[in-house]
């Protein structure tokens, strides 16, 4: 693949990459508190709008975000070319009510790619939109359980109504998003456990990144996008791809990295030990990162100090539907326990080298 001109910039040896005063460097404290709050807000994909404005309400002063047709948001920093994007995604996984019985239950879909065992017998909050109303996912039969035979049964929710009218009445409709309850919880030493830090981590970065730029110091035009229903087929990406078209000249989708680093996962593939810096994904199911670019990218993490790690990993990103404009994915994350899961768990020193990570990018590369 012919690399775009301006992408020799990050293919120079280290001298190019000029001295500068660094700006100041995130702390675990910093992100912490913002990934917390991020973490605790709901937007399954299509309603991310409560995600979105918490966001907006973190910017920093000064800047003009705007929103797309599609529910993206954009940040757009410095001027001149090459103009290089970043994107991490709003919305997380979930369920659909695709019908109200009439006993007052809710049949469900699911919203992205879940195990739907781990939500049994769990609290359930369904979205109406203007309200958040409880609930129970329902737990199936133990007749079911004893027939190793028979399929497991559809996912279910419960709002303690007994009758369609009942649930209606409580402003519950068909196209309702329905999640559990959710709490970051901090672990021994660095660790954490939430759902849904998949993409809370890499909107996090991306936030704290912007709050500490050098705008001063941008060489080239930067584009911040958080992206809406990346679970369900990238498709608010899409629309900022075709937007763009071949104005990018690079894109970093800042999204996770499902690592086997695990005690109960073989370690042959995808391992990334947490706690060891972000991951430059090489490889996965949706892209392959230009050799000469991840090299760049791993001279750029060296000049600046910042741990990172290299590792293919199964999954997809935002970043590659850039490619049909011949623009090179080079997607950043971060090692994941338990992708898609009720306990995620991350080491927030992980979250503090991924913001660096979109730094440096940002400033120097």
């Amino acid at each position: 693949m012919r690399l775009p001109a301006a992408l020799l910039l990050g293919l120079a040896s280290s001298s190019a990459l000029r001295a500068q005063t660094p700006s100041p460097q995130p702390t675990i404290r910093e992100v912490e508190r913002i990934l917390a709050g991020l973490t605790e807000t709901y937007g399954v994909s299509g309603m991310e709008a409560p995600v979105r404005s918490r966001l907006e309400q973190s910017l920093p002063a000064g800047l003009r975000p705007e929103t797309d047709s599609a529910g993206n948001l954009w940040v757009t920093l410095g001027s001149g070319e090459p103009t290089v994007v970043f994107v991490a995604h709003m919305d997380e996984i979930g369920f659909r009510v695709t019908a109200i019985r009439e006993d007052g239950s809710l049949d469900l879909e699911p919203v992205g790619g879940l195990f739907p065992s781990l939500w049994e017998a769990k609290p359930a909050l369904v979205h109406t939109g203007h309200e958040t109303i409880p609930g129970v996912f329902m737990p199936r039969d133990s007749s079911a359980e004893a027939d190793a035979h028979r399929a497991p049964p559809s996912l279910r929710a419960d709002v303690g109504a007994t009758s369609r009218d009942s649930t209606m009445a409580l402003g519950v409709r068909v196209g309702n998003t329905l999640t559990m309850p959710k709490e970051f919880v901090r672990l021994a030493n660095t660790r954490a456990t939430a759902r849904s830090f998949d993409d809370r981590v890499g909107s996090t970065a991306q936030l704290v990144a912007l709050q500490r730029l050098a705008r001063t110091r941008l060489r080239h035009r930067v584009i911040f996008i958080w992206s809406v229903r990346e679970e369900i087929g990238l498709e608010g990406a899409r629309v900022v791809a075709n937007t763009l078209g071949v104005r990018a000249a690079r894109v970093h989708a800042i999204d996770t990295f499902v690592s086997a680093d695990s005690p109960i996962e073989p370690r042959n593939f995808a391992l990334a030990p947490l706690g060891r810096g972000a991951v430059a994904r090489a490889l996965d199911n949706s892209s392959v990162t230009p050799p000469a670019v991840l090299d760049s990218l791993v001279r750029v993490a060296r000049a600046a100090g910042i741990s990172l790690q290299v590792g293919t990993t199964n999954g997809g990103n935002d970043g590659s539907v850039f490619g049909v404009y011949g623009v090179p994915d080079v997607p950043i994350g971060w090692p994941l326990r338990y992708s898609h899961s009720p306990v995620e768990t991350i080491d927030l020193r992980d979250v503090v080298s991924l913001a660096r990570m979109v730094m440096a990018v940002a400033e120097q590369w």
